[in-house]
């Protein structure tokens, strides 16, 4: 028998063992029989526990389920700070806020026809087999309950050697669905959708990016103003993570009184703090921003929020744009935003709430912050992505 130690997880949660060879789904100093095809588990770790997704072991939806909630805790709030180590960057890292089971409120599902009907799910581990997943324990019940809608969806629009992708949010006014890589629109399959829409009760259904029909604006509450984002647009993995990031954003930008939201989306943090400060959104894409306005205009008891569609990326604001804002709100995609943190450095703001949902990239701007004047205060780790590699935080930025 061949066998090997469990040294570390990688931030992908891959195991590495002493020779530095990679496993999935194993834990830090379990041992292995490698001897055979599959590795098998000989001595398993104290933090291994029963799965409990009774799909675990076939569907490609999650890494982490093996291990204990303490463990994934642990571990997730150490690649935080081990990504902020690899920079030279030390903090407080508070207590990690994790969503709980069944919290998901957007699924992107695979779905195919059949010989019989069709199956909607995900996809297996490294596989393109779609598997059924009726007991899922991440995903909001409102989802998990719509699959047989969906699955008719599917044999209206799928073709046999297809996949469609459907995306489905919840909302106040029911399920936001979008079908991608379907058969056309024309008017009898126009019809049916409409049925089927109507049947389901959904809010809104579009097909390959074309509305079918709306029967009531999909509603997200972002503080006390109702959002009808764009389809498919960006919302936080569940509404209880993105009350975590709001809580810590809000303590941090608390007392400021014009404050720029940089890479806003439809108003994630700008909506709710404007129940006390004049925001500034600034944001690439133009219908999100649209959202926003509208979302704001139709609100009560909000201060001034204006609005400015921008590539950050490309056309950062620079020091004399940011002068007339007490702080700065950041949440940029997992790229990070290399160019805005070194325009940011080099003005005079002296507050940052910076979201993000990659601890790498992260660390690299708080790394040009903190070599600028800066002090990384604290740390909030938020665990919207249950039982994946993902976690997300929000790092509170003063100046020296």
């Amino acid at each position: 028998m061949t066998q090997t130690k469990i040294e570390r997880l990688t931030h992908r949660a891959f195991g590495v063992d002493e020779q530095g060879n990679t496993y999935e789904r194993v834990l830090p100093e379990e041992i292995l029989d490698v001897s055979g095809a599959e590795p098998k588990i000989v001595k398993p770790s104290n933090d291994r526990v029963s799965a409990p997704c009774t799909h675990f072991k076939s569907c490609g939806g999650c890494s982490l389920q093996h291990a204990s909630d303490d463990f994934v805790a642990a571990w997730k709030t150490d690649v935080v700070r081990q990504g902020l180590a690899a920079q030279g960057v030390e903090t407080e890292l508070r207590h990690i806020v994790t969503s709980p089971m069944q919290s998901r409120r957007r699924a992107k599902f695979s779905a195919k026809r059949t010989k019989k009907g069709a199956i909607v799910g995900f996809h297996g581990r490294a596989s393109g087999v779609v598997l059924d997943i009726p007991n899922c324990q991440l995903l909001d019940p409102q989802l998990i309950s719509a699959i047989d809608w969906f699955i008719e969806l599917t044999i209206l629009g799928a073709s046999r050697k297809g996949e469609l992708a459907i995306t489905a949010t919840t909302s106040e006014t029911g399920l936001d669905v979008l079908v991608e890589n379907a058969k056309p629109l024309d008017g009898v399959l126009r019809i049916a959708l409409a049925d089927v829409m109507q049947r389901a009760k959904f809010a809104r259904l579009v097909w390959n990016d074309e509305p079918v029909a709306m029967e009531s604006r999909p509603l997200q509450e972002f503080g006390t103003a109702k959002i009808s984002l764009p389809s498919g647009a960006f919302l936080q993995a569940t509404s209880h993570g993105e009350k975590a990031l709001i809580s810590a954003v809000d303590e941090i930008v608390a007392g400021s009184k014009q404050i720029v939201d940089l890479f806003s989306g439809s108003g994630t943090f700008t909506l709710p703090l404007a129940q006390n400060a004049e925001i500034h959104a600034v944001e690439g894409e133009s219908e999100m921003l649209e959202a926003l306005d509208r979302g704001w205009r139709e609100a009560k008891g909000l201060k001034r929020v204006t609005t400015e569609v921008r590539d950050l990326f490309r056309r950062p604001l620079y020091p004399d744009e940011l002068k007339s804002f007490q702080a700065v709100v950041i949440d940029p995609p997992r790229a990070g935003a290399q160019a805005q943190t070194e325009q940011i450095a080099q003005s005079k703001i002296e507050k940052i709430a910076f979201v993000s949902c990659n601890p790498v990239t992260f660390a690299r701007d708080a790394k040009i912050l903190a070599d600028n004047g800066f002090r990384l205060e604290w740390v909030q780790p938020v665990d919207q992505f249950r039982w994946s590699s993902h976690v997300e935080l929000v790092g509170n930025f003063t100046r020296n």
